[in-house]
């Protein structure tokens, strides 16, 4: 069945996304390459639906914490309310960021159909290009990490202490449903290019946002919730694990090759 092509609808390049564009091909080490509207374009919208992501996550981290409150104020520990109110702000942020995600689909959609020709050998990056196994394995630890600090916190027989631990379970259940939504978007959306040098920039978009999304923000600040009500032992793991995830993440971003280099390379022998 023969698809209509998609209206036209976006404003024209801006000067400032033009710029932006020419910096960011610098800092990736393309500053050879020339910035098209077509790339400016793409990264103007990454920039937004990064920055909603952001604020998605913010918001989950803030009723989270507004949640946790009601342990210490006039609802009892007991009661399910507070709890069901978090099941259905996650539900809610898991909505936006899948239209989030539809909406930088359909730029990239449109971008597409602007162009002559596509690349001569289109490729689908999988995980292991996109995200890469060190990355990947980064994240389920870090994930796994913050999963047991809140579980065993459920040990605690202070009531107060494991509402705040199912809080936390919900609140990191939730953030990497959004994460992983994110990653599936970033492997399955096609490649936009027409030559080598826009296929080489596309890699780079993608390797650069799964790089970012295996950044721990979420797990590194929902143990807080905990911190000076659970007991001493599990806030001496908390802190190890805090330490412990950085000094890896810090590494990890040190000894990995650079998203331009990881690009270059997959192009190189598609």
């Amino acid at each position: 069945m023969t698809r209509k092509p998609l209206p036209e609808t976006d404003p024209p390049t801006r000067t400032t996304d033009l710029r932006m564009a020419g910096e960011w091909l610098a800092h990736h080490n393309l500053a050879g390459t020339h910035p098209t509207p077509l790339l400016a374009s793409r990264l103007a919208v990454r920039r937004r639906a990064r920055l909603a992501t952001y604020v998605i996550l913010a918001a989950l981290i803030i009723v989270s914490a507004l949640v946790a409150t009601s342990a210490f104020g006039g609802l009892q520990p007991h009661r399910p309310l507070p709890l069901l109110a978090l099941a259905g702000s996650v539900a809610g942020l898991l909505l936006a960021q899948a239209l989030l995600d539809r909406w930088v689909r359909r730029v990239d959609q449109r971008a597409a159909a602007t162009l002559s020709r596509r690349a001569a050998h289109p490729i689908q990056p999988g995980w292991r290009t996109v995200l890469g196994r060190p990355f990947a394995i980064f994240a389920v630890a870090t994930f796994a990490g913050a999963m047991a600090l809140a579980a065993s916190a459920l040990a605690v027989p202070d009531p107060t202490v494991r509402q705040l631990a199912i809080v936390v379970l919900i609140a990191l259940l939730g953030a990497t449903a959004i994460t992983a939504m994110q990653l599936r978007h970033l492997l399955s959306f096609p490649v936009v290019a027409e030559d080598e040098e826009s296929l080489t920039a596309d890699v780079i978009m993608r390797v650069e946002d799964a790089r970012e999304l295996t950044t721990p923000n979420v797990q590194w600040s929902l143990p807080v919730v905990l911190f000076g009500t659970a007991p001493g032992w599990w806030n001496v793991a908390a802190a190890a694990y805090l330490v412990l995830s950085l000094a890896a993440c810090i590494a990890l971003h040190a000894r990995t090759s650079s998203c331009a280099t990881v690009a270059q390379r997959v192009v190189s022998v598609r």
